[in-house]
């Protein structure tokens, strides 16, 4: 069987003792004056306008944030881009030794020529992991943005404005184009 507790009396507390509760007194409603109504209006049109300017403010940070992270991911993806454009001089420098490479040569410079060769390999697959691309342009139609044309030739092999020779070889680092590749486009020869 369950005990009870004692209740305990409650005490009342004489007014204007320490931990008495405050009488309530009734409080008039404010009379709204047509000043009183002009003030409440004007702060009321500057809580709006203070509002509209934190959703602005608030949005012109957002977009800050986004584009900040944004333009760091792109410098992170294109950080290399000093170092490759020094680089690809190099790459022409290989293949123009390669090229100069005369068939039919005894085997110390057959030797020498197959170790450019395999240097020039190495550096190009190294490149290419970092985001280096060519840009092959013969036997394709100009394209003023990967292409540079220096020259046209008269051709019937090959119709107006395509690639027919390919001076300079073009790069991209990933989509952004580095150095476009030089070309001589087909023209129609005059009747």
């Amino acid at each position: 069987m369950k005990k009870k507790e004692p209740e305990m009396k409650k005490q009342a507390i004489a007014p204007g003792t320490p931990g008495a509760p405050e009488p309530l007194v009734p409080v008039k409603p404010a009379e709204l004056t047509p000043e009183r109504l002009e003030e409440l209006e004007q702060q009321a049109a500057r809580a709006e306008e203070n509002w509209d300017r934190l959703v602005r403010v608030t949005a012109d940070f957002d977009n800050f944030k986004k584009r900040a992270a944004r333009e760091k991911q792109e410098a992170i993806k294109f950080a290399n881009e000093a170092l490759l454009q020094k680089l690809i001089p190099v790459l022409d420098h290989f293949d123009m030794a390669l090229a100069a490479a005369q068939p039919g040569q005894d085997a110390a410079a057959q030797s020498l020529q197959k170790g450019i060769s395999m240097v020039c390999q190495q550096l190009k697959a190294a490149l290419a992991e970092a985001g280096l691309e060519e840009v092959d342009a013969t036997g394709k139609p100009f394209d003023p943005n990967f292409h540079e044309a220096v020259s046209q030739r008269e051709t019937t092999n090959a119709p107006e404005g395509q690639v027919v020779q390919q001076l300079r070889k073009g790069y991209k680092l990933r989509e952004r184009l580095l150095r476009a590749a030089s070309v001589i486009t087909a023209k129609q020869p005059t009747a």
